[in-house]
């Protein structure tokens, strides 16, 4: 994948919350961000992929999975287009929709977009994320 490394993803995930964390609407007060719940939903989307994915012996993603995957990035859209406040920015910022677009068939770009999302949720929870 093109944005997403193995030695990268972390510190871009970190940066991701660390810029949702300091936006401000008109009046200069912090925007909270998205919430834990709707975060870790998305994750656990995820991560059903994920188990299919690791148990894969080969290098490929099979077709089921691909089509999960495309079904998860819709899920994304639909969950941002619903949250303009939350969703969206997290969705954009992080860069996810491209991000899943790039893993193709590749079992390794599945595996590093999971533990991207992974970082993310850290990193929220870490800079004092909340539920709403």
């Amino acid at each position: 994948m093109n944005s997403l490394k193995e030695d990268n993803y972390v510190d871009k995930a970190e940066d991701v919350i660390k810029k949702l964390k300091e936006r401000k609407n008109q009046k200069g007060k912090p925007i909270p961000l998205v919430s834990i719940s709707k975060l870790r939903n998305l994750l656990a989307m995820t991560a059903d992929i994920y188990n299919e994915v690791s148990m894969s012996r080969d290098g490929e993603i099979s077709e089921d999975c691909r089509k999960k995957i495309e079904y998860l990035r819709i899920r994304f859209v639909y969950e941002a287009g619903r949250d303009n406040e939350g969703v969206r920015p997290f969705v954009e910022e992080a860069d996810i929709l491209n991000i899943l677009k790039e893993i193709g068939s590749s079992k390794d770009n599945f595996i590093l977009f999971n533990r991207y999302m992974e970082s993310l949720v850290a990193f929220h929870r870490y800079y004092g994320g909340k539920d709403s």
